[in-house]
């Protein structure tokens, strides 16, 4: 049996936390997706993107996939809502969407994908799903810490991006931060799968052990879940809404409700997405 293979894009603030990373390997994993390119992003300090080129370079490395597309996104946030900020990756991601159906997963801020549809409005007309990670709760939902971290780091980029007409899934903070992992788990699960899985786990460990006063013994893979639906659409409760703006702090308000609606994530199959990407993982060591 034949299976269509999904084009992904996957931007990535990779050196932010310790959760891109393992997004980025279940994408790399996963043979239904075609991985049309990795756009490493800022996320809202200098030197802050070249820092997430640096660890893409370092989660191919340790996966022995050097032919992997890499395209640097922009090393700063848009200066307003009308002027783009051009990068190699914004190139990939208007030169990938003429040739066919694109998906762009985005793991940090919007930034990128914003510039593109400055660049070229039609960049939204095309057959292009973007599948973000960001943005505060709906209905008053209390947030679990505020800002939202990858909305603040690139507002006048989401105000663009929720402004178009592009195709957009939103998995928002109530949604990525219930993807929760143990440090026992990860030892268990992740630790023994070769220098990759030994890699992810020692990342968990150092960047929770990094936060004073942080003594936590888990980790939200908050970004995987934009992999977990790309692979699995019917995986997720879904619910469309119209398209917000949001305020300079990072609040979100009634929008001008121009666009189609967006498709918002309530809730994903946290057990579908773990196990998947621990079988995957497994599976790589051991052919390895």
């Amino acid at each position: 049996m034949t299976t269509t293979r999904r084009r992904v894009v996957i931007s990535t603030d990779a050196a932010n936390e310790a959760d891109d990373q393992f997004a980025i390997v279940h994408a790399l994993l996963s043979p239904v997706l075609d991985i049309v390119g990795i756009a490493p992003a800022h996320f809202g300090a200098p030197g802050s993107m070249q820092k997430s080129r640096a660890e893409v370079d370092r989660l191919l490395a340790l996966l022995n996939d050097p032919d992997v597309v890499v395209r640097d996104g922009a090393d700063r946030a848009l200066d307003d809502e009308t002027t783009a900020r051009p990068s190699a990756a914004s190139d990939l991601l208007l030169s990938a969407s003429l040739e066919g159906p694109l998906t762009v997963c985005v793991l940090g801020p919007l930034t990128d994908v914003a510039s593109a549809l400055l660049i070229d409005p039609e960049f939204a007309r095309r057959d292009v799903t973007v599948i973000w990670i960001g943005g505060p709760p709906y209905d008053g939902i209390e947030a679990v810490y505020g800002p939202e971290y990858n909305l603040n780091n690139d507002i006048a980029s989401a105000n663009v991006v929720f402004d178009s007409e592009i195709d957009l899934w939103q998995i928002p903070m109530p949604v990525y931060t219930h993807v929760g992992v143990g440090q026992a788990e990860l030892d268990r699960r992740v630790r023994p799968c070769g220098e990759i899985g030994a890699y992810l786990a020692q990342t968990v460990q150092d960047y929770n052990e990094s936060k004073p006063g942080y003594a936590a013994d888990f980790r939200s893979l908050g970004d995987s879940p934009a992999i977990a639906v790309a692979l699995n659409p019917f995986g997720a409760v879904w619910r469309r809404r119209p398209r917000p703006r949001f305020t300079a702090d990072a609040l979100m308000t009634d929008g001008p409700g121009t666009g189609p609606d967006v498709r918002v994530c309530e809730q994903v199959d946290t057990r579908y997405l773990l196990e998947d990407f621990f079988a995957k993982l497994s599976a790589h060591a051991g052919s390895a």
